[in-house]
């Protein structure tokens, strides 16, 4: 009998346990995420923009608090981000090469808690074909269920093996240094 009520209140404490701390996978929810490359050119300062971006964490979570960051990958179809102007976009997609790299990719390596928002993710980038390794600096915020990251990183054209673009005849020019700017719901 001290047998099967120790193998009962076993169960009960795992379970109770696993409810507490679980891993579960989320989506990043189209639409309300929002991914950002800003720029400077001789003419103006410039903005790209897409809410299409896919993707999928793997996260656990403690008692409705973000405790680990266990998978992280993003894909965003690079002609999905638009600017106001319909040639922008064109020497920008010419920059991407995007008949040969379609999508703009990030894989998390590993995660690193600051504090409860704040989080430190390696990552690697991959735009036009080019991969590189970047540590960012994100804020994490929880609400009912569902987990906003934002952050940004600083690259260069150059970082990844692309020319910066030229308009007007190479009249107008794009400064090397971009902003690559996420606000990513997890849910």
């Amino acid at each position: 009998m001290k047998t099967i009520k120790s193998i009962l209140f076993t169960v009960i404490f795992t379970t109770i346990s696993l409810q507490l701390s679980a891993q579960k996978n989320y989506s990043v929810v189209e639409a309300k995420s929002t991914f950002e490359v800003a720029g400077t050119s001789t003419v103006h300062d410039w903005v790209m923009r897409s809410t299409e971006g896919t993707g999928i964490a793997n996260l656990t979570v403690k008692e409705s608090k973000l405790a680990g960051i266990n998978s992280l990958s993003i894909s965003i179809l690079a002609e999905s981000l638009k600017s106001s102007k319909t040639s922008m976009d064109r020497v920008a997609y010419e920059a991407l090469d995007t008949e040969k790299n379609k999508n703009i990719e990030y894989v998390l390596k590993s995660a690193e808690k600051i504090n409860e928002t704040t989080w430190i993710l390696t990552g690697i980038y991959t735009i036009a074909g080019v991969s590189k390794e970047y540590q960012t600096q994100v804020k994490i915020t929880a609400n009912n269920g569902t987990f906003m990251l934002q952050g940004s990183n600083q690259i260069t054209f150059g970082d990844f093996e692309m020319a910066p673009p030229k308009a007007a005849l190479g009249v107008v020019k794009t400064g090397k240094d971009l902003t690559v700017i996420f606000n990513i719901i997890l849910s």
